[in-house]
């Protein structure tokens, strides 16, 4: 499974996502700062599953119909930092689509995630992914669970990285840093979390028109994932 994941800066970067979506064929793109209003059905072979809608720029999935079908797509209210209450920029900070895999007769959760902007402390963002692990696990228990998007966590990963574990998840970062627009604020903030499933890669791909660098997730499924299931109805 290729999935793709990109902060289009306040959909500037749009018009990228054809030639994305055609040289890298994703199973999955995650947009994070999408104009919901202007996206289009479908980007080359992908298909919108969903997109937010309480926010003018917010997230959104697609995915190829002729590999799986959506079940069940959901967005997420997540803790809300102090810029979010006065200025408003974002309501719903997740949005999770439960997939089923016509090829290999399983289900799997993909979700795109935003956290909240360098303004908020990284004890809120921590809270933030916690909480947006918890409810992708509502949404498909058990089921093998990636989350990508941007985090917004400059420094202190290690940390992260142990606090995502404790989850019972990991965290897996890209070959090359994805965001280089503040000297002060430079690093992997485009990152992958995941369960049930082996990342053979996180590849950053060639800068665009965004401040962020999309990122090119290979996964394949763990053994110790979810067996597999009866085709969804």
């Amino acid at each position: 499974m290729r999935v793709i994941s990109y902060n289009l800066r306040k959909h500037r970067a749009s018009g990228e996502l054809v030639g994305i979506a055609e040289r890298y064929e994703p199973d999955v793109l995650c947009l994070q700062e999408a104009d919901t209003r202007e996206l289009p059905s479908h980007i080359h072979s992908l298909q919108l599953a969903d997109s937010t809608m309480r926010n003018r720029l917010g997230l959104a999935v697609y995915y190829r119909a002729d590999r799986y079908r959506a079940v069940k797509v959901q967005t997420f209210v997540l803790k809300k930092s102090l810029h979010d209450r006065v200025l408003r920029p974002a309501h719903e900070r997740l949005i999770g689509v439960r997939l089923f895999d016509l090829a290999e007769q399983r289900e799997l959760i993909v979700a795109s995630f935003h956290a909240a902007p360098l303004t908020a402390l990284n004890s809120l963002r921590r809270h933030q992914i916690k909480s947006a692990l918890g409810e992708l696990q509502l949404l498909g228990p058990g089921l093998p669970t990636l989350m990508v998007g941007d985090y917004n966590y400059p420094i202190f990963k290690e940390n992260l990285g142990e606090k995502v574990r404790d989850t019972g998840y990991e965290l897996t970062l890209s070959d090359k840093r994805t965001y280089t627009r503040y000297k002060f604020f430079r690093g992997h903030f485009d990152l992958a979390t995941s369960v049930g499933l082996d990342i053979s890669g996180v590849e950053t791909l060639k800068r665009g028109s965004s401040d962020h660098m999309p990122i090119l997730v290979s996964a394949t499924y763990s053994e110790q994932a979810q067996p597999r299931a009866a085709a969804a109805s």
